[in-house]
């Protein structure tokens, strides 16, 4: 780390910010939003702020050669725009020891603007060492997205109360675990759903902040939907969930980019099993997780896909819900909502799919007991979870309920993984299709739909395919 990450106290001296055009007022509206006094030097001579609000004294426009500049009581240095200027101020503000910034310039500044996050109390900066704001500002973003809204209320609030409590609990690892209790418990909650005022009732009634601080903490458990890979389709409250997580028991089908993202010292524990193995079993799944939350813990269940797709979700909530155990549900990106964004297969399509039917077919027993009378109709979409073992029963049930052996067919593997592959034909190649992708998990999406899928598109001279829709239409067009 070459650069030191610091926050300047901008009421403990002016700014000196030298200048011309869009640069100098850019960083004009940072240093104004953040409370600077300003004496500036605008190059161009042009002092239009531009619409940029100002308080009152914040900005005192000089004239004049600013390689005189007075620096008396400056606390930083600014260039933005300044040209050939940047490297005899950066020279002056050095021999004086003052922090300088030259834009752009990184060998005549002896400090660096990081990406900033602002949420009031609460300022993140990110820096990647001057070598590349971009990847800095993409880092910014993503950052934004995972903090609370009103994060720095909560800082503020905390704030407000951090002396008397202090003075109520001398122990400082007492303190932290108090502190802790509140970001963490309900009252944090309500501060970061905006109910300040319930927050501050909250806290004022708690008479003994030592026993509130030591006092056992009820365990929880959320069921969380890991999505089909791609780390990045992780929800924000799903990321939360893993941070804030004890213990994390995930299935095989969740990746390590996925588990990667758990909170360092968290637990992982691995209760899904291998197709053909023999897993732990539901049941023991159930009792493990009320063990661990009657013992305190914050424990996430993770699932691939989503918790209440043919995840057993429903389950683990009964069985908690009896145990008396508290818990709360994160949904997923289901692995049909992964296959059809990643391969561009409209699930429903206006005038040709009008339906949706999920439905698993894990082994050919399962395929078996699927009323396929039920889905023949053309303008229904057909997904099938964990169909590639009993892919022949799939196509053998279809056909012979009456759907075409020509309806198209996708079979999607590992999507939104790295290794993701997509194999495309008909109903009546559906077993050869499942071959083709080498390997699962993978999902088959079964109708005219497919035939808009990216895949199908590029090999659009190996599969001519018109939706019947489209073919009564121009059957009736020709009568007429």
């Amino acid at each position: 780390m070459r650069f030191l990450p610091v926050f300047l106290d901008l009421r403990s001296g002016p700014i000196l910010l030298i200048g011309a055009g869009d640069l100098l007022r850019a960083k004009l509206r940072l240093l104004l939003a953040a409370g600077a006094r300003i004496r500036c030097y605008a190059t161009d001579g042009h002092t239009d702020l531009g619409g940029i609000e100002k308080g009152e004294g914040q900005i005192e426009f000089i004239e004049g050669d600013p390689l005189q500049a007075d620096f008396a009581g400056v606390i930083a240095v600014f260039c933005a725009g300044s040209g050939e200027l940047g490297a005899p101020l950066s020279a002056r503000a050095r021999a004086l020891g003052v922090p300088v910034n030259v834009m752009d310039d990184l060998s005549n500044s002896s400090f660096i603007m990081p990406a900033i996050v602002d949420r009031g109390d609460v300022v993140v900066a990110i820096g990647t060492g001057g070598t590349s704001p971009v990847v800095a500002r993409r880092l910014r973003q993503q950052i934004e997205a995972l903090l609370p809204a009103r994060i720095g209320e909560l800082a503020g609030f905390i704030g407000r109360w951090r002396k008397s409590i202090h003075q109520r609990i001398p122990q400082f690892p007492l303190r932290r675990k108090f502190w802790e209790r509140v970001v963490d418990g309900p009252i944090g909650a309500q501060v970061l759903a905006g109910h300040l005022d319930q927050a501050d009732k909250a806290l004022r009634n708690i008479d003994n902040p030592s026993d509130f601080a030591g006092a056992s903490e009820a365990g929880h458990v959320t069921l969380v939907g890991a999505g089909p890979g791609d780390p990045d389709l992780l929800t924000l409250k799903a990321l939360r969930a893993l941070q804030d997580a004890d213990t994390i028991f995930y299935d095989e089908l969740v990746s390590q980019e996925v588990l990667d993202r758990a909170r360092r010292d968290a637990t992982l524990v691995a209760v899904g099993r291998r197709v053909g193995q023999p897993g732990i079993g539901q049941d023991e799944i159930n009792r493990r997780l009320i063990v661990a939350a009657n013992s305190g813990q914050r424990c996430v269940r993770l699932k691939g896909g989503d918790s209440l797709i043919f995840g057993r979700g429903g389950e683990e909530i009964a069985a908690l819900r009896d145990a008396g155990i508290s818990y709360s549900v994160v949904p997923g990106i289901t692995a049909a909502l992964g296959a059809a964004a990643e391969f561009e297969v409209p699930l429903t399509f206006r005038n040709e799919a009008l339906r949706i039917t999920f439905l698993t077919a894990h082994k050919a027993e399962g395929a078996a007991s699927v009323d396929w009378s039920a889905l023949t109709d053309p303008k229904m979409t057909v997904v099938v979870y964990m169909g590639m073992s009993a892919a022949p029963q799939v196509r053998a049930g279809l056909l012979a309920a009456g759907r075409s052996p020509l309806t198209p067919v996708g079979v999607f593997a590992r999507v939104t993984r790295p290794n993701s592959k997509a194999a495309i034909g008909t109903l009546d190649q559906l077993p050869e299709l499942v071959a083709e992708v080498e390997g699962g998990p993978a999902i088959l999406i079964i109708g005219d739909v497919v035939a808009h899928a990216a895949p199908w598109q590029a090999d659009s001279n190996s599969h001519p395919f018109t939706p019947l829709t489209q073919k009564l239409s121009e059957m009736l067009a020709a009568a007429e």
